[in-house]
């Protein structure tokens, strides 16, 4: 008796769930979305800037999108582990993710077969443009003057900013090759990121950090470093006396960035609906103080344009990368 009662109460439950599916028919194909929360996963650990910028997005987006949206830290594998994850989570909107510029890097190191195409592009958040800043009392007042003491001593100057093959590294590459330089002429040193590098710098230990504007700003503040240029398309609004590499006729441009993204194959009609929300949150004065107070560095791209900024992206640093010996296979 007791069986036939509770086969009785499944079948009730499995006929009320057809029944609420047939009468929310918008829930299955995204037209009421969304309907619970999302899920935002970043593969970088907490207290970095892709974790501050993404909580600070995920916080002003829910009241944009109208529902909460939750983030998780998906950490491990140099970055693998967290854009894997979002890649195979189910393309119905609920899971999106930070997707940053390692996204570039990651497949020619031979750490995973991903690739920007695997996502389905939402929104750049934040684009922090890579420097070349030097000690308060180094010889060098601009970056012409650095240029001619590399080529003077090559192998002399050493620079740091991050690991071997990390972005920072790449923008030294760069750097170096659009101004007629070696990898070699000046040599990197790895380090844990750019805080160390740069407390090696003011040690003496190191010449030359390439790490970006928003991680050297308080010592520039403080007096004890200075920026001869910085690796962007043009003067940054918060930094506007730091002339570009562009400038001084050296065509690179290398940035930390840091984009919102879903699976790939998401559907349009929800795409459209993230793409609103996030535009919103982004132009939300909560959002703006929060990253301005952060020092990070604002720049919406949507649609084509983003799409196009990532394929730019992965063509650069698969270039550097292969420049530098970098690039498997």
């Amino acid at each position: 008796m007791k069986s036939k009662v509770l086969s009785w109460f499944f079948l009730i439950a499995i006929l009320w769930a057809a029944a609420s599916g047939c009468n929310n028919p918008g829930d299955a194909n995204g037209d009421n979305f969304p309907t619970r929360p999302i899920t935002l996963l970043v593969p970088w650990a907490a207290g970095g800037m892709t974790d501050l910028s993404s909580r600070a997005l995920a916080a002003v987006l829910q009241k944009h999108i109208g529902a909460s949206v939750n983030v998780i830290n998906r950490t491990g594998g140099g970055g693998v582990i967290g854009h894997l994850a979002l890649s195979q989570a189910k393309p119905d909107g609920y899971t999106i993710g930070a997707v940053t510029v390692e996204i570039t890097m990651l497949h020619n190191m031979g750490l995973t077969d991903l690739t920007y195409q695997d996502y389905t592009p939402l929104g750049l958040v934040v684009d922090n443009a890579a420097s070349v800043t030097v000690r308060a009392d180094a010889p060098y007042n601009n970056i012409d003057d650095l240029i001619q003491a590399i080529k003077m001593n090559p192998g002399d100057i050493q620079a740091s900013g991050t690991a071997r093959g990390a972005i920072w590294d790449l923008a030294r590459i760069g750097f170096l090759t659009a101004a007629g330089l070696l990898d070699t002429d000046m040599p990197w040193v790895p380090s844990q990121g750019a805080a160390p590098a740069l407390q090696e710098l003011l040690a003496g230990g190191v010449d030359v950090v390439t790490a970006s504007m928003s991680e050297v700003d308080a010592l520039r503040q403080a007096g004890q470093v200075k920026t001869l240029a910085v690796m962007a398309d043009e003067r940054l609004k918060k930094f506007p006396n730091v002339p570009t590499l562009k400038e001084n006729g050296i065509d690179w441009q290398s940035s930390g960035w840091v984009s919102v993204c879903a699976p790939k194959n998401l559907p349009e009609n929800i795409k459209l609906k993230l793409e609103a929300g996030i535009k919103a949150a982004m132009d939300d004065e909560e959002f703006i103080s929060a990253l301005n107070t952060a020092g990070s560095n604002i720049r919406p791209l949507q649609g084509q344009e983003l799409l196009d900024f990532i394929k730019s992206q992965h063509e650069k640093n698969e270039e550097a990368m292969g420049l530098a010996g970098l690039k498997q296979g």
